[in-house]
């Protein structure tokens, strides 16, 4: 029998990303959190958890020595759903089975990797139930795996479900695990639950394995982010759930007084909060309850920060495919709720709340409080080259008239055992493969262009983008929230910074900014030529005239209104 307080405890993040769950850095998920709070549950030191992430473990080898000497390896990872990132990459199979050959001592995974491998995280796939050497496998919930294994000396658990009390006392517990991310703190987003499974059965999707929704009440989930933000957190996101509209209630319905509380609570224990996001919203549930749909999301624009989006399962506007996948919502009604949101919160700060969308380049500068994003998932049964066209036509419509979308996730299905979709696997995909990609490329330069000029016009200030990487004589950065934009900036700049950027051009998923307020007694030709119509001839004009008194001064004779992006810094003067 050993001992709880003399366990060394080893957690491994190789990060998740589920339906409605996703933990890639910058983002942490639940995981690790409630792991670690169940381990000091059972009695292990706090002192005696270590946590890295994988990407800690391929970047400095020497760290693969807590591997091998703790007394307990616990993996957690697993990805349901297919994605690129770009501040990780997801632990591959051949990398997890080197994490159990290389523990000593016991090991256990879990997680969303109990549903299924994959050899590589991509749509048009079908995975399968493996071990990876692992001495346990948690097949019910890891936290309640490991808590029940190291009370029980290390000899073995029964797989079950943590109930609402367990994960409430976890979460606050486990919340000091943070400190050990490698983006802590200022570039660390904690993904939080709110509840988990589903109340609909849409093909394709492993939520519904998790069972009827099951919420946390209120108090639980702002004690937790009390505690986060005692150990630095201050950027949050409410993306652990399949309806955010739908918390509190009866799994379908709209409880805006749970989501004042929640909101609200938020708000009062993080005052100092940078982000605030959400995820997942049922488009069926605002227009089955329109009134307490409209006022959750006025609730929820009043409370988040700008830029947030919430993610809309319609999948496909094909009846023939909604019919036989169980999708919950038609094109028809998508649509409708796409209005609402837009009327809303599609809103933007500086404007009257519930006055939306907000369009045009004579908007205020910030982005909107809260726009919809579209999902679109192909390779369902009965797909066929009319899905497509419907589809397309969908996003025309919404575009046509007027309102925005945020993001339009377009991806190809993965099969995983226990939903309706393992027995149609990825044959579908497979042989729409070519169709899919010139759908997808017509996509994003008719649909997805226009619309990001229009959600983020020219002069937008996206406040505090953290610079990634260099690419092409550029730096790439991004703000921390739910599915930001990719601004790539003129120039190397130093990594690792946080600087505010105002748009200046549009790509089909990202944008070009230049630093906000751009100097330009200090800009470079870069910046300058960056501008709409300057060009190399006035960007050297620019330059030679310089310096400026007053931004009055620097009259080039373009249509960019300067002062949204520019300003002259003061002239320091010999006394």
């Amino acid at each position: 029998m050993t001992d709880p307080e003399t366990l060394s405890v080893t957690i491994v993040d190789g990060y998740v990303d589920e339906p409605a769950h996703f933990g890639v850095p910058p983002y942490i998920s639940t995981y690790p959190r409630y792991a670690a709070g169940a381990l000091v549950d059972a009695g292990v030191p706090r002192e005696q958890i270590t946590y890295h992430t994988i990407d800690r473990l391929r970047d400095e080898p020497d760290y693969w020595r807590d591997v091998d000497e703790a007394d307990l390896l616990l993996y957690l990872g697993g990805m349901t759903v297919p994605g690129k990132y770009v501040g990780g990459t997801p632990a591959e199979p051949d990398e997890v089975r080197k994490l159990a050959w290389t523990a000593t001592g016991t090991s256990l995974m879990g997680g969303p990797v109990k549903f299924g491998v994959g050899d590589e995280n991509a749509g048009a796939t079908e995975t399968e139930r493996q071990d990876l050497d692992f001495d346990f496998v948690a097949k019910g919930d890891v936290e309640a795996a490991v808590h029940d294994l190291v009370e029980s000396g290390l000899e073995g658990f029964n797989n079950r479900m943590r109930d609402i009390e367990e994960v409430s006392r976890w979460a606050r517990e486990g919340a000091f695990v943070v400190e050990q991310h490698p983006n802590h703190p200022d570039h660390l987003i904690a993904e939080l639950e709110t509840s988990r499974g589903c109340a609909y059965r849409c093909s394709f999707c492993t939520e519904p394995l998790y069972g009827n929704p099951e919420f946390r009440p209120p108090p639980t989930v702002v004690g937790e982010v009390d505690a986060l933000s005692d150990y630095g957190v201050k950027h949050f996101r409410l993306g652990r759930q399949a309806d955010i509209l739908a918390y509190g209630g009866d799994g379908e319905a709209p409880n805006p007084d749970a989501l004042r509380q929640l909101y609200g609570g938020i708000r009062e224990v993080a005052p100092d909060l940078e982000t605030l996001h959400l995820d997942n919203m049922n488009p069926i549930t605002i227009v089955e309850w329109p009134e307490q749909s409209r006022e959750g999301i006025r609730i929820i624009a009043e409370h988040n920060t700008p830029g947030d989006t919430a993610a809309f399962g319609l999948e496909s506007a094909d009846p023939v495919v909604q019919e036989e996948n169980n999708l919950n919502v038609t094109a028809e009604e998508c649509f409708e709720a796409v209005k609402i949101v837009n009327q809303e919160a599609g809103w933007r700060p500086g404007e009257d709340p519930g006055d939306g969308p907000s369009v045009g380049r004579n908007t205020p500068n910030r982005l909107p409080k809260l726009l919809p994003g579209i999902n679109l998932l192909h390779g369902l049964k009965g797909e066929r080259e009319e899905t497509y066209e419907r589809n397309r036509e969908f996003l025309q419509r919404v575009y046509d008239e007027g309102y925005m979308l945020r993001r339009i996730n377009i991806r190809q299905v993965m099969a995983f055992d226990g939903t309706d979709m393992s027995d149609t696997g990825a044959e579908i995909a497979n042989d729409h493969k070519q169709l899919f990609k010139r759908y997808k490329k017509r996509v994003r330069e008719e649909i997805d262009n226009p619309m990001l000029e229009r959600v983020a016009p020219l002069g937008t200030v996206l406040p505090d983008v953290h610079l990634e990487y260099h690419q092409d004589g550029k730096t790439f950065g991004r703000q921390l929230g739910t599915y930001p934009l990719l601004v790539g900036i003129p120039g190397e700049r130093e990594l690792g910074r946080t600087i505010d950027v105002a748009v200046v051009d549009h790509g089909y998923r990202s944008v070009t900014g230049v630093p906000h307020p751009l100097d330009l007694n200090a800009a470079s030709m870069d910046e300058l030529t960056a501008i709409p119509g300057i060009g190399d001839s006035t960007a050297g004009d620019i330059v030679v005239d310089r310096p400026y008194e007053t931004l009055s001064d620097a009259d080039f004779g373009t249509e960019v209104d300067l002062s949204r992006l520019a300003t002259v810094r003061p002239l320091e003067r010999a006394d």
